[in-house]
């Protein structure tokens, strides 16, 4: 029964609120004409009588039904009247620490010593019969380069001997 009273007041309402026509003067939404070129309506224009006629109802609805609303009120949460301290815990014994056992550190016999590296023998000299290759520097201090060098020019041939 309750339920059906509210929604009739709210539907009552919400017809109260809306304004139609007839509160518009007749010129139907937000009072224009067409001919006369604008709006016009004064006072609020189309929605002022509504909102006063709304809310007057509205207003009456809240107090006639203000009564229903706070005897039917159920307390959602009731705070508790004392509150109980916190759970006391009992201080864990001490112990004293295990033992630690662990295993002696692990002997490395000494490094081998070796000698140290021979400089990898490089081939230096290509020979050729009109001369030779040189290769000239380090690779470290002083770049690699090969160099050219001719051979001596071979002896004139002997002078050809006399014929007797």
């Amino acid at each position: 029964m309750r339920k059906l009273l509210v929604v009739t007041l709210v539907g009552a309402l919400l017809g109260a609120a809306l304004p139609g026509a007839a509160l518009a003067g007749g010129r139907g939404y937000g009072g224009y004409s067409g001919g006369h070129g604008g709006y016009y309506g004064g006072h609020g224009g189309w929605w002022l009588p509504g909102a006063i006629i709304g809310g007057l109802a509205l207003g009456a609805a809240a107090l006639v039904t203000a009564p229903f609303w706070a005897l039917s009120a159920r307390p959602v949460y009731a705070p508790p009247v004392a509150y109980a301290p916190p759970p006391a815990y009992a201080v864990p014994p001490m112990y004293a620490p295990s033992p630690t056992y662990a295993a002696p550190p692990p002997t490395y016999p000494p490094a081998p010593s070796y000698a140290p590296p021979q400089a990898a023998t490089v081939q230096r000299e290509i020979i050729y019969s009109n001369g030779r290759h040189v290769l000239e520097g380090d690779g470290v201090r002083q770049p690699w380069r090969w160099v050219w060098v001719p051979s001596a020019s071979p002896p004139p041939p002997p002078p050809p001997s006399p014929v007797p």
